[in-house]
């Protein structure tokens, strides 16, 4: 008799290259999203509704752009082309957009004046540095590294997420 694990299900997805990816992507964007559009001070809640729909498009935006890279650059590694392998490539683009959620719906709520919204970006930013922990730390322990390692490396990896966060928000 076997034990079915749940977890270990899941920990193969999200070890998945194109899950890592989107999700480090997707937490980097909407924290850099935040930071952009918030760096100005304004905070009402008309402003975290504009937020969100901002960071809903630039998300959705992102993945299609993303999609269409994949795309384009597997049409001279696969033999089957056409709509289904175009469908594929952007479908696979959902883990970018899943890690934006949060962040859209603390927004959202914001706006909609489900709490408050002064200070929500900060709130949404040491959600997303949490998610960057989180994703480091997966990738760290799915390669076969040490429990006390993939701790050290989440760390490394959720500081250098937030490195990379402020310097978009300096740009923009």
């Amino acid at each position: 008799m076997t034990t079915r694990h749940p977890l270990r299900g899941l920990s193969r997805v999200a070890a998945r290259p194109n899950v890592l990816f989107g999700g480090v992507y997707g937490a980097v964007l909407a924290s850099s999203m935040v930071a952009a559009l918030t760096q100005y001070g304004r905070a009402s809640r008309a402003d975290r509704m504009y937020d969100a729909q901002w960071l809903l498009i630039t998300a959705a935006a992102s993945a299609l752009a993303h999609g269409y890279a994949h795309l384009i650059a597997r049409r001279g590694d696969e033999t089957h082309h056409g709509a289904v392998a175009a469908v594929r490539a952007l479908a696979e683009e959902w883990p970018l957009l899943l890690a934006t959620v949060p962040t859209l719906v603390m927004l959202f709520g914001a706006g909609l004046g489900w709490w408050n919204y002064a200070g929500i970006e900060y709130v949404a930013l040491g959600f997303n540095v949490a998610l960057l922990f989180a994703w480091g730390l997966t990738a760290a322990r799915v390669s076969g590294r040490t429990w006390a390692r993939s701790l050290l490396l989440g760390v490394g990896d959720s500081l250098l997420g937030l490195i990379v966060v402020v310097a978009n928000a300096l740009i923009k």
